[in-house]
């Protein structure tokens, strides 16, 4: 090619280019992962938490609910991002301007970890070790949990995190249970707050730990020796700590149990701050390795409260009694396909149409069943019903005679299936046949998405920003489809032609040093083709 010739190539490439940057051909950009065993990708955000998190529970796929406070808005402005862990996280490090603060939304009733929000005012209490204090409240709470569920657990099963500065010291504790978590984030609240009673009484009564508090404790005589034990097995005053204004207060932060709750992610700051959320120095939990995760991921997952499989697990109840002077009641009971009990409690689930669904199964043949306890797994979709007084099971064709069933709604799949308490049928691991859920119960036909709740868009570089306004007077036709399509990342689909295009030349690129004239015209040629 002679000199000329390739000016003049060169030329007609530029003025292209200039023709693409001022009127782009390609769709909105749209985040890819690199792992093709992962979904296609979710990226939604939303300006009300509430639509948020109705539209987590329509998607088909496996997202989640986070918030994000950005940068140059009022404290306390959040939107809300719906996309998966996976996700999330490819991004987190590349987007740090826009995702640095980002918190976990944990749903009203969904299946959680043990969690602890620590801090103290370093001024106002100089006396104190922080480090000698979280390493006593660890302690104390395996204690606690091998008391009231018989579980054994210690430091190596509690990640640490910290997020410390100068003027205040600031932890959060996840514990991962073996095989275990609690039904949801008011039964931990419950549950902090009964082993917590010494403490909160040396509160209210202006003292730390009288012989009065630990008689309030006390389910019957004991020795004046048991009781000096029982003193000291007790004596939670290291967790009294002194607020800014000289105020005594407690060390765990009681607030952090609340519906629909936003906990602040590993290697996150609040806003206006600097403090991020890091592993503290220590931190005795060590990530499980794993060949497709990091170890930075896999302390991210871990810090996820909601973050929880449905086989397997031991839920944790902790119900008060009616009774006040009677304290709180903790149990366990297993969950999965080697369960004998699921956990829950007699009031309605997240979703009333499928309760009513499911009574409406188990009301037949002159059998009036019901609804003993409910577990929602958030992470799975999945809505788990431990059934009482009906005890058909399709697996012996017959009802059994002392084991009730259980039935299992998958939210996203819009399915439901039966599973059995049944020893036998727990060892042949049954599972019954999928059958569709009614139309009217399916949470795509209950939840619908409201336009008008799509007003954020991420670039490529991600900068959130308002979307540009939509005429919701026309219809969605093709003239109209150009501005309904830039609502999300996720409505866009790719554009196949020029993906094709760039393959190719990215295929070249790795056989040759250069790339030949005839496949720069091919490839500038079919994005010219598609933009026609």
């Amino acid at each position: 090619m002679t000199r000329g010739k390739w000016q003049d190539r060169l030329k007609s490439v530029e003025q292209r280019a200039q023709s693409f940057q001022a009127a782009p051909i390609c769709s909105p950009y749209k985040p890819r992962l690199s792992r093709p065993w992962q979904p296609s990708s979710i990226w939604k955000l939303f300006p009300r938490q509430s639509a948020a998190i109705t539209f987590s529970q329509r998607c088909k796929q496996d997202v989640h609910v986070f918030a994000l406070e950005k940068e140059g808005t009022d404290a306390g402005q959040r939107v809300y991002l719906v996309t998966s862990y996976s996700e999330l996280w490819h991004y987190y490090s590349s987007h740090r301007q826009s995702l640095m603060h980002c918190y976990e939304v944990i749903p009203e009733g969904a299946v959680c970890k043990l969690y602890f929000d620590l801090e103290f005012h370093i001024a106002s209490n100089t006396q104190l070790d922080g480090k000698y204090m979280v390493a006593s409240l660890i302690q104390y709470m395996c204690e606690k949990l091998e008391e009231a569920y018989g579980l054994q657990c210690s430091a190596k099963d509690v990640l640490n995190l910290d997020s410390s500065t100068a003027e205040k010291f600031s932890r959060h504790l996840i514990f991962m249970l073996p095989n275990s978590a609690f039904k949801d984030n008011s039964h931990v609240g419950r549950f902090i707050h009964d082993v917590l009673k010494p403490a909160l009484n040396s509160l209210q009564k202006g003292s730390v730990n009288t012989s009065e508090d630990i008689g309030d404790l006390s389910e019957e005589p004991q020795s004046k020796v048991r009781k000096q034990e029982k003193k000291e097995e007790t004596d939670l005053s290291f967790l009294v700590v002194k607020s800014r204004d000289g105020q005594k207060q407690l060390f765990v932060d009681l607030g952090v149990y609340t519906k629909n709750r936003n906990f602040r992610l590993y290697k996150s700051s609040k806003l206006g701050k600097n403090a991020a959320f890091t592993v503290a120095e220590d931190n005795a939990y060590i990530p499980r390795s794993d060949k497709v995760t990091t170890e930075e991921e896999s302390i991210f997952l871990a810090s996820l409260i909601t973050n929880i499989s449905f086989t397997g697990q031991r839920i944790l109840t902790c119900d008060v009694s009616e009774r006040p002077s009677a304290g709180s009641h903790c149990s366990a009971q297993h969950k999965g396909p080697q369960s004998s009990e699921l956990a829950g409690e007699q009031q309605p689930s997240p979703y009333k149409e499928v309760d009513e669904f499911v009574l409406k199964l188990v009301h037949k043949d002159g059998i009036q069943g019901s609804i003993r306890r409910w577990t929602y797994f958030v992470s799975e979709q999945l809505v788990v019903y431990d059934i009482a007084k009906y005890r058909w099971c399709s697996n012996v064709g017959r009802f059994h005679k002392s084991n009730n069933i259980i039935i299992v709604v998958d939210l996203k799949d819009e399915v439901w299936y039966q599973r059995c308490h049944d020893p036998e049928c727990r060892s042949q691991n049954y599972r019954s046949s999928s059958f569709p859920l009614p139309q009217d119960v399916c949470l795509s036909s209950m939840l619908k998405e409201d336009e008008e709740d799509q007003e954020f868009l991420m670039d490529e570089l991600g900068n959130i920003e308002l979307s540009p306004p939509v005429d919701r007077g026309e219809p969605a036709t093709s003239s109209s489809s150009q501005a309904l399509a830039i609502e999300a990342w996720v409505d866009c689909p790719d554009d196949h032609s020029c993906l094709e295009a760039l393959d190719e030349v990215e295929k070249t690129i790795e056989e040759e040093d250069e790339i030949p004239d005839e496949l720069m015209i091919q490839a500038v040629t079919e994005c010219e083709a598609t933009a026609v």
